[in-house]
């Protein structure tokens, strides 16, 4: 079995991952918020219906990406506390 340190110095790793997919995540959402910007421009005042849909599919991704950035953020606090414990 790690020692403590070992497993401090893993969490301390793993947490610096998620701060990075985080912000990797964060590029992402405001890349889409970019494209639904520019696809509203470009397609204002359309009624049809797969026009209606990828709005929707857009705005539906970037919440799953704030949801997944939510979870990231509490596996990280949870990891912390961990550590701190041991």
């Amino acid at each position: 079995m790690a020692g403590v340190e070992e497993v401090r110095a893993g969490i301390t790793q793993a947490n610096q991952n998620m701060r990075d997919s985080v912000g990797a995540l964060q590029q992402a959402s405001e890349m889409l918020e970019q494209a639904q910007s520019a696809l509203l421009n470009a397609t204002q005042g359309s009624a049809q219906e797969d026009m209606q849909h990828a709005h929707g599919a857009i705005v539906h991704v970037m919440q799953t990406i704030a949801s997944a950035q939510d979870m990231i953020q509490n596996t990280m606090t949870s990891a912390e506390a961990y550590a701190g414990r041991l």
